[in-house]
């Protein structure tokens, strides 16, 4: 069963947060909601989330102020931070966001298909990067337990190494689909960068596997880093 990815809603204002479950509610994953930054900061101590909607007008700490916190946090640094915001102050408000370290800055009130496309495009990446860690994982463990199984059954190294292959290329066909859909759609660059790196450690993990392939050399290879 794939586990549902959550993407936090952070805003002061309740009929902002109907909203925004509206009309992300067909992604079917799970909503969390915060009223204020404290309450978002609180909330990324103990969950991962895929991606973060971030108001950027609250009072007491603002959307930037919350930004800055939770880029400084090495937990949470990498999270993409999509902005939203009533008011348009220009090109100098936006810079801000951008600054703060947002991967997009929406002025309400804005399309609801284009914010749920862009929401969709960072909850698959975050999915296929989950999925990443699991083979890496996975490898890590066949390779230290000497080749048994999750249920602790011995398997021949030939038909260890095809599974894992098989559960990897499943993986990267996912991701080289995933790419061409955002090429296709002129996709944000911080999409297309984090599709990029996904697709480098996908590299490297279809490298350490064809290393223990039989008659590549000493049949060990480093399983790869997961920075």
């Amino acid at each position: 069963m794939v586990q549902k990815a959550k993407i936090l809603l952070v805003d002061d204002r309740p009929e902002n947060l109907l909203a925004l479950e509206a009309i992300l509610s067909a992604l079917d994953q799970t909503l969390v909601r915060a009223s204020s930054g404290e309450e978002a900061l609180k909330a990324l101590l103990t969950d991962d989330f895929a991606v973060i909607l971030l108001d950027v007008q609250m009072p007491g700490m603002d959307g930037f102020e919350t930004a800055a916190h939770i880029k400084r946090r090495e937990r949470t640094r990498d999270i993409p931070i999509i902005f939203l915001t009533a008011i348009n102050h220009g090109p100098h408000h936006t810079f801000r966001g951008y600054a703060a370290g947002a991967v997009d800055y929406i002025s309400k009130p804005f399309d609801p298909w284009v914010l749920r496309a862009k929401v969709s495009v960072f909850v698959e990446l975050y999915m296929k990067n989950c999925q990443l860690r699991e083979q890496a994982a996975l490898l890590r463990l066949q390779l230290e337990g000497g080749g048994k199984s999750a249920a602790g059954e011995s398997k021949e190294p030939a038909g260890l190494l095809a599974e894992l292959s098989a559960r990897l290329a499943a993986v990267e066909e996912q991701a080289e689909a995933l790419s061409k859909q955002l090429d296709d759609e002129s996709a944000d660059a911080a999409a297309v960068a984090t599709a990029a790196h996904l697709e480098r450690k996908l590299t490297g993990l279809r490298r350490a596997l064809d290393a223990l392939e039989p008659g590549t050399g000493s049949g060990t290879a480093p399983v790869p880093s997961q920075s």
